[in-house]
């Protein structure tokens, strides 16, 4: 009797857990963001820009700031547009989201990229490079609202 007791009070506390866990997910939203960055380097890569955020019809300025390491050779400027979702608050915007990847422009060429925060936030961008870039790096991206 008592270890079936046990069990119905630990099934009732996963279903509570579980219902508490979907309900903070079911509240998050999504807003779209536009980013100017420019990026150059010789084997190490810096960059930075600024963008905005817009969330529930208002728009926040953000800070971009980054390195990366391994091969990159020249500068480019790219512009990149998209949603971010699984933001509860603008500040969720904010952190450090790292990639891994490869690319290059030779005059212009299309840059599409996902990104995931600490805090669980989803970047989908897209846009166009302009430049003359080769990158085969590992990628730090901090974004700050300023």
């Amino acid at each position: 009797m008592r270890l079936a007791w046990g069990v119905h009070a630990g099934l009732v506390a996963l279903v509570a857990a579980a219902a508490v866990s979907l309900a903070s997910v079911a509240v998050a939203d999504s807003g779209t963001v536009s980013l100017r960055i420019v990026k150059g380097g010789f084997f190490v890569g810096a960059s930075g820009g600024s963008g905005t955020l817009t969330f529930r019809g208002k728009r926040y300025a953000l800070s971009i700031g980054g390195i990366s390491g391994g091969l990159v050779f020249g500068a480019a400027e790219t512009r990149l547009r998209g949603t971010v979702s699984n933001i509860n608050r603008p500040a969720d915007v904010a952190g450090v989201y790292g990639a891994i990847g490869a690319g290059g422009a030779v005059g212009r060429g299309a840059r599409v990229i996902a990104l995931r925060n600490e805090k669980g936030a989803e970047l989908r961008l897209q846009g166009e490079q302009v430049g003359l870039i080769a990158d085969i790096d590992l990628s730090g991206l901090a974004i700050s609202l300023r």
